[in-house]
């Protein structure tokens, strides 16, 4: 005869264990509810590798990284940031993240400014910006009538020119707290010539800042591997967890050194 009491207690601990297990893999899928979100944008005509470390700092520090390659080259900064950014949010959101950030590279800071003039993140948290061209490049200003130029740079590159109808120098203020962080070492000699004043050889660093921003920090290095710098990524992390850079700036006395300097010498011209 059937052990009605052995039945239902063989049903019940196999209905428990299958909803252990789905409640388990769901999690898994999902992520830690109070987990936050980093969305990694590259640079222009680079990929995912260029910012392999600080996704491998930010993830062992418990964040969860969206780190994708765009196409950067084959479109507009208005379509690359719609098609490539959306992306990003949505995992974000699949992942349950409570805020969702931003650490871009050079035109990726662009593409997130752009995004934001159409679309809203309830979850926004903090954008840290390396080497943004927030008001263009002087590279682009002498290179972008080359047809080598145009043709390896794309749509994007021809929208980043310093003019005051660039797409950098027409777009809103977003909201969020961001930061920013230039370069003022020249990784790019070849292009020296086209700066007037401090700059990463991509970027000058008065072409970083952002009338919106919080904070603001210069660094001693190039535009192009700027985001592999450990006191770079330091600065990334104390930002996304505090609001701000780290008091103890001293690569900042350069570039107010600098200024000081520079208004000096216009003074004695007059």
């Amino acid at each position: 005869m059937i052990n009605v009491n052995y039945l239902n207690r063989f049903f019940y601990r196999a209905l428990t264990c299958f909803a252990v297990l789905f409640f388990a893999a769901a999690m898994a899928n999902a992520g830690p509810p109070s987990s936050d979100c980093v969305i990694v944008l590259h640079g222009l005509g680079r990929t995912e590798a260029s910012l392999a470390k600080i996704e491998k700092v930010l993830t062992e520090k418990g964040y969860r990284v969206w780190n994708e390659e765009y196409a950067s080259r084959d479109a507009d900064i208005e379509t690359l940031a719609e098609n490539h950014i959306s992306i990003g949010v949505h995992q974000c959101e699949e992942w349950n993240a409570v805020n969702i950030h931003f650490v871009t590279h050079s035109l990726g800071g662009i593409l997130v400014r752009q995004y934001l003039q159409t679309n809203t993140i309830d979850d926004l948290g903090k954008i840290v910006m390396l080497a943004p061209p927030n008001h263009g490049s002087e590279v682009v200003d002498h290179l972008q009538d080359a047809s080598i130029f145009q043709s390896t740079m794309g749509p994007a590159g021809q929208q980043l020119s310093t003019h005051k109808s660039s797409k950098p120098n027409t777009l809103e203020p977003i909201p969020g707290t961001i930061g920013v962080i230039a370069g003022s070492a020249n990784s790019d000699p070849w292009f020296a010539w086209m700066f007037t004043g401090p700059n990463d050889g991509k970027v000058s660093v008065e072409s970083t800042r952002l009338s919106e921003m919080s904070d603001f920090l210069v660094v001693d290095n190039g535009h192009t591997f700027i985001m592999n710098n450990r006191e770079v990524i330091q600065h990334v992390l104390f930002f996304l967890e505090h609001g701000k850079f780290k008091t103890d700036r001293q690569s900042n006395r350069f570039y107010n050194e600098t200024s000081r300097r520079k208004k000096q010498e216009n003074r004695d011209h007059r």
